[in-house]
């Protein structure tokens, strides 16, 4: 399905900046969603944008998809970390994100390159076609993986994560480059693009994922005692969402994780997503782990080629089937840059 984007006007006086983080379901449909955090202002009013996606049957991923993920994560849970050590654990002692002051966040990563089918469901988030229009729209054609996949899991009491990201550093104040969310000429652009896939349910206190909504636009650093969780409450929002739904947010928006707190496990699967020059992580050099490569299809393989313009012969995903096909350079300008740099290739 193609993703059609709406933009809902605001005029200001604005002591309360719309959401920038919306939950779409159509009608009265409970079937699975994606959210979309995204604010822009123009001339001094305020725009919520939000993609909607064209009527129909709307599964980003179905009970069946996420139960072979599971399924998938159950095989290689001995492959586990967790979070114990103090200089690991992503929260201050003895604050309200901090859980039980003992239980870590478990980490889990690999999933690209453990034999098939338990890679498959991992694997499809790089370039599902009903997800690569917002991959599109927001990192722009050519889009890379930039991070290792990675699962997290969360009992009762585990921690949460700190306040962190922001194009302004929440801590520090300082413009944060790899992380920036701009708008020029009516275009939203974003060094990394998180997407969260919830592989369980996230009821409405359970904790787990939280925003500051519209901090994507902020200019100063944020109070610590916010950052920690313990002021201005009223301004950090945790999304409730079910397994199957899908969270894609600007890591130019601050963010963090409160501390777990239902009976059951929480399960996601997090992606990052850069522009096809941008990096901020390095596990692609020289190469990504080879297992990725096994059997990988060239529309995934794309996804994880390293950072370099698409002028240059890049792999492309387009189409609504988000198949693959290149911008071919000239032959003529390869066979210059061979001849005076050895390599076609600037």
């Amino acid at each position: 399905e193609k993703a059609t984007l709406r933009v809902q006007h605001h005029a200001p006086p604005l002591p309360n900046p719309p959401a920038a983080a919306e939950i779409f379901r159509t009608g009265e449909s409970e079937e699975p969603a994606v959210f979309l955090e995204q604010e822009v202002y123009f001339a001094g009013r305020a725009l919520s944008v939000r993609f909607e996606r064209i009527p129909g049957p709307w599964n980003v991923f179905s009970e069946e998809e996420v139960q072979r993920a599971n399924d998938a994560i159950d095989q290689h849970l001995e492959l586990v970390e967790e979070r114990t050590d103090p200089t690991l654990r992503n929260t201050r002692e003895k604050t309200p994100l901090s859980g039980d002051g003992v239980s870590g966040r478990q980490d889990l990563g690999g999933m690209l390159g453990w034999k098939k089918p338990h890679c498959d469901p991992f694997r499809r988030i790089l370039c599902d076609s009903r997800l690569v229009p917002y991959y599109h729209e927001l990192v722009g054609v050519g889009y890379r993986l930039d991070h290792q996949p990675l699962v997290i899991l969360q009992e009762k009491g585990s921690e949460g994560f700190c306040m962190h990201g922001g194009t302004i550093d929440c801590t520090s104040g300082q413009y944060n480059q790899f992380l920036a969310y701009g708008c020029h000429n009516g275009k939203l652009v974003n060094s990394l693009l998180g997407v969260s896939v919830q592989l369980s349910d996230h009821n409405e206190g359970d904790g787990g994922f939280m925003i500051v909504r519209g901090s994507h636009k902020s200019n100063f650093r944020m109070p610590q005692s916010m950052v920690d969780g313990e002021n201005y409450n009223e301004h950090i929002y945790q999304p409730a969402t079910k397994k199957g739904d899908v969270i894609i947010f600007s890591e130019g928006t601050v963010h963090g994780a409160q501390a777990w707190n239902a009976d059951h496990q929480r399960r996601i699967a997090l992606f990052r997503f850069a522009p096809a020059f941008v990096s901020y992580g390095r596990a692609y050099y020289p190469r990504w782990n080879e297992e990725c490569y096994e059997d990988m299809s060239a529309e995934e393989a794309a996804v994880l080629e390293p950072p370099y313009s698409t002028r240059l012969d890049r792999p492309l995903l387009s189409g609504e089937d988000a198949s693959v096909e290149f911008i071919q350079r000239k032959t003529e300008k390869k066979d210059h840059d061979a001849k005076v740099f050895k390599t076609p290739y600037f």
